[in-house]
């Protein structure tokens, strides 16, 4: 049984996407800029995700802990598929996709005390030294860094979106934590959209120019202030989180959201690329899209987590 609180959430997700996308689909017919082209691939592929998420999180936890696998597997290829690997590692790369199977499975067994070391500790040393043991060393450095960094990225912080599905104070799986990633996942979407149209609209100081030049303070700063006012607005109604839980919420999606976001900027300026992927038009990669969630799931993962705030 679905909670009425969640399906009145997703009721208003849908009118209001549905306006926009009428109001965009007019001005486009009107008057067809390659901004407004733009915006509208972007919409029609939030309406693939929305439906896709919506899917997974009303058939139950399960299907829920499969989708997020699938998108950290995603995330994993495409991160990979951007950097170079040796040939001589190419063994080892199987074993790197073999960890999310079993980092999902830890998930779902709520064993927060495996999952918190199993990346970064076990699987760190584990391709340590099978890498070495391959008896190649140019390129070491590199190639273990790549490979650690692609998993820290897409598998063990991406994993934290279904820590926050499943974690109670005593370890077991629930349903009603749908609504906290619900929240989750809304406010950090609505922080990227809320950031590129005050950017758009009334950016004019560049925040980290060799980083992302798109960035700018009034983007950051209009996004930051419609992530606390909503999260203020839908917190206390939506989940068990009073005013002021919801508002340093808020406060901590916006800014990790804006840190997540440059990050995998830093990534693409580096490689010399304007997206990681074509998978999502208007929107690039799996990993233009998560970036974000990438350092909000953990973050408010944490605070909700350390306060008991669930």
């Amino acid at each position: 049984m679905i909670p009425d609180n969640i399906m009145v959430f997703l009721e208003i997700i849908i009118v209001t996407l549905s306006i926009v996308t009428t109001v965009i689909y007019g001005l486009v017919k009107y008057k067809p800029t390659a901004e407004l082209k733009e915006i509208w691939l972007r919409i029609r592929t939030w309406w693939m995700m929305i439906i896709i998420f919506m899917i997974a999180i009303l058939l139950g936890p399960v299907i829920s802990l499969v989708f997020f696998a699938l998108l950290s597997f995603l995330a994993l290829r495409e991160f990979l598929s951007l950097i170079p690997t040796r040939s001589v590692d190419r063994p080892t790369l199987l074993c790197v996709y073999l960890t999310i199977p079993m980092q999902y499975l830890l998930i779902a067994n709520g064993n927060y005390e495996i999952f918190v070391i199993f990346v970064p500790l076990i699987v760190f040393l584990f391709l340590a030294s099978s890498m070495v043991l391959a008896g190649e060393t140019p390129g070491f450095i590199s190639a273990i860094s790549t490979l650690n960094w692609g998993l820290m990225l897409t598998v063990y912080l991406l994993g934290y979106v279904g820590f926050v599905l499943v974690i109670t104070s005593d370890g077991g799986l629930i349903t009603s934590n749908a609504v906290l990633v619900l929240f989750l996942v809304f406010l950090t979407e609505l922080n990227d959209v809320a950031q590129y149209t005050f950017g758009k609209l009334f950016g004019t100081t560049t925040a980290i120019i060799k980083v992302s030049p798109n960035k700018t303070a009034e983007g950051f700063a209009g996004g930051l202030s419609i992530t606390i006012l909503s999260a203020v607005l839908i917190g206390p109604w939506l989940t068990s989180l009073t005013t002021w839980e919801s508002l340093i919420a808020g406060i901590l999606i916006g800014v990790a959201g804006f840190l997540g976001d440059i990050t995998i900027s830093a990534v693409k300026r580096d490689l010399g690329i304007k997206d990681t992927g074509r998978l999502l038009p208007g929107h690039g990669g799996v990993l233009d899209r998560v970036d974000s969630l990438l350092f909000t799931a953990p973050v408010f993962f944490h605070y909700i987590y350390q306060f008991k705030l669930y």
